[in-house]
């Protein structure tokens, strides 16, 4: 079985360490075998039968996945590639719960769930519950990690159907035809930010089509190893987006973002899908990337200092650094202020911090210490996951009061005066 490793990859490690400084887990754990050389090490020897699988698993599982060693990387690494065959390898060996199946499998892919679920928060926030939950201390039964989010779940809002039902074209021949990918979680607790997307991108001149036959990207069941379900998401939308002529199609998550735009990695072998995938793949933008390209009117002048904390997959997989610093700086009357370290994860990670809140937690507080030193105002984020692991700094920091924390797309709509309809 470990024949399945990415024994090759290994190779192209010399262990030179430029990744350590760059790496939250050996940050925080300071041992070498939580290190990416020091996983790379692991993974070889798993390979060539030196060591089991399970002596290398807590290590393993205990990786972010935020791939900031590649960037760090001298002789390019492919640790992604590394990472995701002992997923792969594990998942093959002793499959997800079965709860944890059906979720990624069934439910993210299935919008009639998810329609129900973005429903039912909603109303268990409107009539009050929420607020009795908190106050009575009815949300003690849940795990630790659990209370820790209910506390701060965003007040959830329901899609704008007139945004979603038709393309939304700007008042002038548009300057590019775009189609928006909305993602499955991120349209149940951040549908807001969808739609002020789709707004924003019309205000810079786009046409905007949202594809009805869209479904879940497949991230979370790749990070899982569950390759054949992202597959087979993966051939869904590049199917669905295959329907209409697009000069880009747009996100405005992060994560998603760097699922997308590796589906010609995922699909690679499969030569019905391989060269669909590669067309797909070069369409694929990050809101912020398009929003700075095409330029945007602002109406407002805000206040305040701000900073930034970027996606890991937005900055390590989509190559994205400077567009969204240059939106940032570009708004009126803010002050912007680099976050030290800010290209460190924040320890959110798709579910990590929900599997492995211990450890994420203490990567957080490290990212909080940094953050005070800027003492913003604002922080700004580019992911749902990142976005809610701030939020929970924020509060566990006792700032909630003074610091808030927005997606990009937000303070942006702020600034050129567009409200969520």
């Amino acid at each position: 079985m470990t024949s399945q490793l990415a024994y090759r990859e290994t190779f192209d490690c010399v262990q030179c360490g430029y990744c350590l400084p760059a790496c939250p887990t050996y940050a925080t754990m300071g041992k070498e075998r939580h290190s990416p050389r020091g996983r790379i090490n692991l993974v070889q020897m798993a390979a060539e039968g030196k060591i089991t699988i399970d002596e290398i698993n807590e290590s393993m599982e205990l990786c972010l996945g935020c791939r900031a060693c590649e960037t760090a990387c001298p002789t390019n690494v492919q640790y992604g590639k590394i990472l995701e065959s002992f997923k792969e390898l594990k998942a093959a060996a002793a499959p997800a719960p079965f709860i944890e199946n059906m979720a990624l499998q069934k439910a993210l892919p299935n919008k009639k769930l998810l329609a129900a679920m973005r429903a039912s928060l909603r109303a268990y926030q409107r009539t009050g519950l929420d607020s009795f939950a908190r106050k009575s201390k009815m949300l003690g039964i849940l795990p630790e990690q659990l209370q820790a989010f209910a506390e701060i779940t965003p007040a959830i809002e329901l899609p704008h159907k007139q945004l979603r039902k038709s393309t939304q074209s700007p008042e002038h021949e548009p300057k590019v035809r775009v189609a928006f990918f909305t993602g499955c979680i991120m349209d149940v607790f951040f549908a807001k930010i969808n739609d002020l997307s789709i707004q924003l991108l019309k205000h810079a001149g786009c046409e905007v089509t949202v594809i009805k036959e869209q479904t879940c990207c497949g991230a979370l069941q790749n990070h899982g190893g569950d390759t054949n379900t992202s597959k087979k998401l993966a051939k869904e939308n590049i199917a669905a987006f295959e329907k209409g002529k697009f000069d880009y199609v747009v996100n405005s998550i992060g994560g998603c973002g760097a699922m997308l735009v590796e589906y010609d990695h995922l699909l690679a072998n499969d030569p019905e899908w391989a060269e669909r995938a590669k067309v797909f793949v070069q369409k694929n933008k990050d809101v912020s990337v398009l929003l700075n390209k095409l330029g945007i009117d602002f109406s407002r002048e805000l206040a305040g200092v701000i900073t930034y904390q970027p996606s890991c997959h937005l900055l390590n997989v989509q190559k994205v650094a400077n567009d969204p610093v240059q939106l940032l700086e570009s708004i009126p009357g803010l002050t912007y202020i680099p976050l030290p370290k800010g290209d460190m994860c924040c320890g959110s990670a798709g579910i990590y911090n929900l599997v492995h809140y211990e450890e994420s937690m203490e990567i957080l507080d490290a990212k909080m210490e940094n953050v005070q030193t800027v003492s913003p105002d604002t922080i700004v984020t580019s992911n749902p996951g990142c976005h809610l692991q701030m939020c929970l700094g924020v509060k566990r920091e006792g700032l909630q009061d003074k610091v808030r924390v927005v997606h990009i797309v937000e303070l942006l709509a702020e600034a050129c005066g567009i409200e969520h309809k």
